[in-house]
C-alpha cells in the first residue's frame, strides 16, 4: 500500500476504528496505540487487498485488540502470581533474616519498571525462557533479555547492602 492509499484509508476509516478499539481497551491511550499498530501493519504491507475494505480493516482491528488483550492478561497474571509468591515467602519465613531479605526483595522488585519486573518474574519464578517471554509479551527476544539484565543489575545494587548486613 503506497502512502496516498494509506492516507485515504486512514481518512476514511480511522475514526470508526478508533472508537471500535476504544470500546475494547476502555482507554483512549490504548486505543490510539492499537490504531497506530494497525496502520503500521498496513504500511508494511500487513494485509492483502480485500473485496470489502471496511470489513477487512475491522477484522485487523479486532485481531490487534485480541493480541493486546492476551499480552495484557499475561502481564496481569504474572503480577498476581508474583504478589502471591512474595506474600507466601514472607509468611513462611521463620528465620527473621530470611523474612527481612524477602521483604527487601519485595520492595526492590517494586522499584523496577513494570517491563523489567514482569520479565524478571517470568524468568525467575515461572522458569520461562527468553523466547517464551518474548512471545508472551509480544516483544523481541533481545528486548526480553536486556530487560532481564537491567532488572537483575538493579536488584543486585539494591539488595547488596542488605545481603552484606545479614552476613
Amino acid at each position: 500500500m503506497n502512502d496516498d492509499e494509506l492516507e485515504a484509508v486512514y481518512d476514511a476509516h480511522a475514526s470508526g476504528l478508533f472508537h471500535y478499539l476504544a470500546t475494547i481497551t476502555k482507554t483512549e491511550t490504548d486505543a490510539r496505540d492499537l490504531l497506530q499498530e494497525l496502520f503500521i501493519k498496513l504500511a508494511k504491507g500487513g494485509g492483502a487487498r480485500a473485496r470489502n475494505e471496511k470489513a477487512f480493516l475491522y477484522r485487523m482491528a479486532h485481531n490487534v485488540a485480541i493480541d493486546w488483550l492476551r499480552r495484557r492478561r499475561t502481564w496481569q497474571d504474572s503480577e498476581e502470581r508474583l504478589q502471591k509468591e512474595l506474600e507466601s515467602a514472607r509468611q513462611d519465613a521463620a528465620d527473621p533474616d530470611t523474612a527481612r531479605l524477602a521483604s527487601g526483595f519485595e520492595e526492590a522488585m517494586k522499584t523496577l519498571p513494570d517491563e523489567q519486573r514482569t520479565v524478571a518474574q517470568l524468568k525467575l519464578w515461572d522458569g520461562l525462557t527468553f523466547e517464551e517471554i518474548a512471545e508472551a509479551q509480544g516483544i523481541p527476544l533481545n528486548t526480553a533479555a536486556s530487560r532481564y539484565r537491567y532488572a537483575i543489575e538493579k536488584l543486585r545494587s539494591l539488595l547488596r547492602p542488605l545481603y552484606t548486613e545479614l552476613q
